[in-house]
Formats: structure tokens, C-alpha cells, sequence
């Protein structure tokens, strides 16, 4: 396995992934749904993402639901070489936007074959199987529906599978169905309830992806982080990025934005190294 806090990390099942990538999320309408406000804003985002370098983006076909995966073919079809796409399944919408779960097999299988329509591909590069739990504290087995995910990867619609809001134990019953790549739970300076999962991806060489790096809803705020920002001359949301890069080797980021500034912003967070004492800072004041 190798690591570069502003790179790539490639992982034992031969997986590429960018460090710094870019979540689509937003780039659908309000509430991750309808199309977006500004058609235009949202593909020159998509383009801009990859002339700054980033080639792992990750997305989903519910997010419009369709709309995100489409912008993307619409923008960067035929892709990039390095590019790698992540999407994730195991949800429908509601005709009034409402997030359904949806994790039958046969319907599994049918959503990964709508994210291959949708992205102009004939296999997915990583998919991830998101489960019930938002916050990785799951129990229930996912046996059956990681079993159907795996037997698509057999077939070669899928490249390499991840679990997305999985425990540790949901985590070690999927290893023992198929190889997983990934792991992306909910993670950033505030919120650690993974940290041993953190750890145990880094010893166990799969990349753990912090979704809302950022906070999400509720944006990250603290006195260390406001001073560590202005002692580097950075944004704390850069610094809130950083730290997260420098948490372990194998964690990857996925922070979303509509906004090209903002998505600029982010990416050069991954150029910020943050000295010792001001990790200590950030360590001692965050959740």
C-alpha cells in the first residue's frame, strides 16, 4: 500500500484511489433532488474537479435520483484514464424527494445496472452497498445483499465493492463474502465515533472515506480550529480537510460543493501540511 497525503493511495486489491476526491451530491437540486439550479455551474464543477487533478469522484444514481450520474457522463464522457468513479446503492426516492431504503437483492442488482445506464459504462469501478445504519452502528447481517453485489463482480458490472454506514462487524462479514475496498461511514474533526475503524482500515490497507468531512448540516466550528487556520493563513475548512488526511494513511476525502471557488478551496487543502503541535491542538479539541 502507498500513501500520499495529496495523492493517490493504491490498495492491496489494486485499487487507485485519489485521496483528495470530490462528492457530487450537491450538484443535484435542493435536498439531493430535481435537477440543478444551474445546469451550466454544475458541469463546469465536474470539469473543473478533474483539471485540478482529482480522479476519484463519488456519486450515486439516487441523487436526483439520476440526475448526478448523468451530469457526469454529460461532462467528463469518455472518461479520463485515472478517473475512478465510486457510486453506491441501497436506496430509492420518493416521488416527494423522501430517502427510501431499498435493499433487496434483486432490486440491488437492478440499481447497480441503472448506475452502468446512467454513467455510460459497461462495469463500475467501486460500489458501495449502503446500508441502514447513517451512522455505522449496524448489527443486522448484510450477507445476502453484499452476497449479490459480489456475484455482479464475478461477472465483471462491478471492478471492486465497499460498504458505506457499516460497523466493524458488518465490515468483517462482508470480508468474508468478497474482498472490500472501502469503507465510507460519517467522519470528521467533531465526530469520531470510528476511530478504531479508522485505525483498523489503515492496518488492514482499505480506504476509509469521510463523508461530510465538513460537518454536513452543521458546519465544523471551534476556537482551535479558527486559530490553527489563521497561524498557517488557511481556511478552517482547509484545515478541517487536512487534519482528516493526516488522520491516517489510508483515509480519502469526498467533500461536495456546487461552487468552483469552493471546490478549488478544497482542493488545496490536500497541499497543507499541518505541523505537530497544531494536530495535538486539533486532537484535544474535536468530539
Amino acid at each position: 500500500m502507498v500513501s500520499v497525503p495529496g495523492g493517490a493511495l493504491t490498495l492491496a486489491d489494486g485499487l487507485t484511489l485519489g485521496r483528495m476526491g470530490y462528492g457530487a451530491m450537491q450538484l443535484a437540486g435542493p435536498g439531493v433532488f430535481g435537477p440543478p439550479e444551474d445546469r451550466d455551474q454544475a458541469l463546469a464543477v465536474l470539469r473543473e474537479a478533474v483539471e485540478l487533478g482529482v480522479t476519484h469522484i463519488d456519486t450515486s444514481d439516487f441523487y436526483g435520483p439520476a440526475v448526478v450520474n448523468e451530469l457526469i457522463r454529460e461532462a467528463l464522457h469518455p472518461y479520463p484514464a485515472d478517473l475512478r468513479i465510486v457510486t453506491k446503492v441501497g436506496a430509492r426516492r420518493g416521488g416527494d424527494g423522501s430517502w427510501i431504503p431499498s435493499l433487496d437483492p434483486g432490486d440491488l442488482k437492478d440499481q447497480v445496472r441503472e448506475n452502468l445506464q446512467h454513467l455510460g459504462v459497461d462495469s463500475l469501478d467501486v460500489v458501495n452497498l449502503r446500508l441502514g445504519s447513517f451512522d455505522g452502528t449496524g448489527q443486522e447481517s448484510l450477507a445476502e445483499q453484499f452476497g449479490a453485489l459480489a456475484e455482479l463482480r464475478q461477472q465483471g458490472l462491478i471492478r471492486h465493492l465497499g460498504l458505506s454506514g457499516a460497523s466493524a462487524a458488518q465490515l468483517t462479514e462482508a470480508q468474508a463474502i468478497a474482498p472490500v475496498v472501502t469503507v465510507q461511514n460519517l467522519y470528521n474533526l467533531a465526530q469520531r465515533r470510528d476511530d478504531a475503524l479508522v485505525d483498523r482500515c489503515a492496518a488492514e490497507g482499505i480506504a476509509y472515506a469521510a463523508f461530510f468531512p465538513l460537518g454536513g448540516l452543521t458546519p465544523l466550528q471551534s476556537a482551535a480550529l479558527t486559530e490553527v487556520a489563521a497561524r498557517l493563513d488557511a481556511t478552517p475548512q482547509q484545515v478541517a480537510l487536512a487534519w482528516l488526511l493526516q488522520r491516517s494513511a489510508t483515509t480519502v476525502l469526498i467533500p461536495g460543493t456546487s461552487s468552483v471557488a469552493h471546490l478549488r478551496e478544497n482542493v488545496a487543502a490536500a497541499d497543507l501540511v499541518l505541523p505537530a503541535e497544531a494536530v495535538a491542538e486539533l486532537d484535544a479539541a474535536g468530539g
